[in-house]
C-alpha cells in the first residue's frame, strides 16, 4: 500500500523567495548600473522603432482584435490604438526584439534581458496614467532588477538543453518586477512568480532548423505580456503554488527540467546590467557578432577574390556551434540571422551587415551560398572556456580565408565585441549614434528633434513615463 499524500502546504521554494525579497526591497544600485540602464532603455526604443520598417512585424501589432483597444491606454509607435497593459507589453516586447538587435546575456543559458522592458514600460505607463506618478527612473530601476533575475538564473541553469526557450526567463523576471511595481504584497508577488513558473516553458523549435520562423521575433513579447497578466492577477489575490519548482513528480524540476535544480548562482544585485552586452554594430545573433567583425576586417582582401576562395575556416565556441552552425537551405530571415555561416559570408562579401541582408532579395545573391559551402566550423576549447569564465565573458570567433592559389589571409580573431563591458568607452558613442539614426530614420524632423532633446542627458530620468511614450507615439 502506498503512503498517503500529505496535503500540508509547503514553504515557498528558496529561489522564488530570494527573487521576491529582491524585487520588493528598495532599489540601491551602482551609478554604472543606472547609467547602463539608461542606455539600455534608449537602445531598446531605437530597436523597436527600426522594426517598424518590416511588415511582418507590423502585422503583429495592435489590439488582439479590432475594436478591443483601451481609449486611455498605452501608446505604441506605429500603432493607432492605445492598448491595455497586457497587449501593450506584447507590442512593445515584439518591437524591441524583432530585429535581434537589442541587448544580450550569455551564460549557461542565453537571452536578451531588455525583452522585459515590454512589460515594464506597459505597467509603468498604466500606473502613471491611472494610479500614481511614475518616472523614467523607476523604469530603469525595474530594468536593473529584471536584468538581474533573468541573467543570474541563466548563469548556471541551461533551459535550452532541456529543449526550452530562454523566453521563460523573460516571463519570470517580468512577472516579478511588474507585480512589485503594481504594489503587490510579499505574498502577492510570490504568488505571481509561482504562477509564471507553473506555465512551464516554450519549445525552442521555432529557433532551429528545419522549423526556424518568425515566432522567435515575437516570443519575448508574448512572454512579457504573460508576465504582466500574472502580475495583474496577483492583485486580485489569485493563489500561488509555493513548491512549484521542487514538488516531487509534478514540480518544474521533475516534470520539465529532467530532475535538475533551478539555481541562483550569486546574490541578486546589479551584476547583469553592469555586464550586459549591447548589439551595436550588427543585427546578428550575438554568438556571431565577433565573427562578423572579423569577416568585415577581411573584406578588403576577399571582395575581389570571392571566386578564388577555396575554403574558409571559422573558429568558434561550443555555444555557437550548438545553435547557429547551420548548413543547407535557409528559408526566411529568421533562419538567416541564426546562421553563423550566412552572417560571416555577408561580412566577407559586402563589408557590412544590416537587417535588410536577411530579406529574400539579398539572400538570392549566389555568392552567399557559394561561400557558405566552403566554410568549415571548428571549436577552440579555449574560446569555449573563456565564454563561461565570469572574469572573461568572451564571445570569441576567428575567420581565415584560403584561396585556390595556395595563399591565405591572416587569421583574424576577435574575443570581445564592441558591445562588451570591456569596450564600453568605444561602444557608447556608437550606441548613441545607433539610437539617433533610428529616431531620425522614422520620425518627422520636428518630432525626432524633440525625442533626441528629451533623452539627451540624465535629466531624462526625471520625466514621467506617460510623457515619454507620448512623444514616441506615431501611428
Amino acid at each position: 500500500m502506498s503512503a498517503p499524500i500529505s496535503n500540508v502546504r509547503p514553504p515557498l521554494d528558496d529561489v522564488i523567495q530570494r527573487i521576491v525579497d529582491y524585487v520588493i526591497a528598495p532599489p540601491a544600485f551602482s551609478n554604472e548600473a543606472m547609467t547602463t540602464a539608461r542606455y539600455c532603455l534608449l537602445d531598446s526604443i531605437g530597436c523597436g522603432v527600426m522594426a517598424l520598417k518590416y511588415p511582418e512585424c507590423v502585422k503583429m501589432l495592435g489590439p488582439v482584435v479590432p475594436g478591443a483597444a483601451m481609449p486611455q491606454g498605452t501608446p505604441v509607435p506605429g500603432v493607432k490604438d492605445r492598448l491595455d497593459p497586457v497587449r501593450a507589453a506584447f507590442n512593445w516586447g515584439a518591437l524591441i526584439r524583432w530585429l535581434d538587435f537589442n541587448d544580450t546575456w550569455l551564460a549557461a543559458e542565453w537571452g536578451h534581458p531588455s525583452d522585459n522592458l515590454g512589460g515594464i514600460l506597459a505597467v509603468a505607463d498604466y500606473l502613471d496614467r491611472h494610479v500614481r506618478e511614475v518616472t523614467v527612473r523607476e523604469v530603469l530601476e525595474a530594468a536593473v532588477k529584471a536584468h538581474e533575475i533573468q541573467g543570474v538564473l541563466a548563469l548556471e541553469t541551461c533551459f535550452n538543453r532541456a529543449g526550452m526557450d530562454h523566453v521563460i526567463l523573460v516571463r519570470i523576471a517580468t512577472t516579478a518586477v511588474t507585480a512589485a511595481m503594481l504594489g503587490g504584497t510579499r505574498e502577492q508577488v510570490a504568488n505571481a512568480v509561482t504562477q509564471a513558473w507553473a506555465d512551464g516553458g516554450a519549445l525552442r523549435v521555432y529557433r532551429h532548423a528545419p522549423n526556424t520562423g518568425s515566432r522567435k521575433s515575437w516570443a519575448a513579447g508574448d512572454a512579457a505580456s504573460r508576465g504582466v497578466w500574472h502580475a495583474l492577477n496577483s492583485q486580485r489575490n489569485e493563489m500561488g503554488y509555493p513548491s512549484v519548482l521542487t514538488a516531487k513528480t509534478w514540480g518544474f524540476q521533475d516534470a520539465l527540467f529532467r530532475g535538475k535544480e533551478i539555481t541562483l548562482a550569486r546574490p541578486l544585485g546589479s551584476y547583469v546590467m553592469e555586464n550586459v552586452l549591447f548589439k551595436i554594430s550588427f543585427p546578428a545573433e550575438f554568438h556571431a557578432q565577433t565573427a562578423v567583425e572579423a569577416a568585415i576586417t577581411l573584406h578588403p582582401q576577399v571582395r575581389d577574390r570571392v571566386s578564388e576562395v577555396d575554403r574558409i575556416e571559422l573558429t568558434t565556441h561550443e555555444s555557437a556551434i550548438r545553435i547557429i552552425d547551420k548548413q543547407g537551405p535557409l528559408h526566411n530571415p529568421a533562419d538567416r540571422d541564426h546562421c553563423l555561416q550566412y552572417m560571416t559570408a555577408i561580412g566577407l562579401i559586402f563589408g557590412t551587415l544590416t537587417a535588410d541582408h536577411y530579406e529574400d532579395a539579398a539572400a538570392a545573391n549566389p555568392l552567399i551560398d557559394a561561400l557558405r559551402d566552403k566554410m568549415v566550423v571548428m571549436e577552440d576549447p579555449v574560446y569555449s572556456r573563456d565564454y563561461l569564465d565570469p572574469d572573461q565573458r568572451s564571445i570569441a570567433n576567428a575567420v581565415q580565408v584560403f584561396f585556390t592559389d595556395g595563399t591565405a589571409t591572416e587569421k583574424v580573431g576577435v574575443h570581445f565585441p564592441v558591445g562588451h563591458r570591456r569596450r564600453r568607452e568605444e561602444g557608447i558613442p556608437l550606441l548613441k549614434a545607433k539610437f539617433e539614426q533610428a529616431i531620425c530614420g522614422y520620425y518627422p524632423e520636428e518630432q525626432a528633434a524633440t525625442i533626441l532633446d528629451t533623452t539627451a542627458d540624465d535629466s531624462f530620468t526625471g520625466i514621467r513615463v506617460s510623457g515619454l511614450l507620448e512623444i514616441l507615439h506615431r501611428s
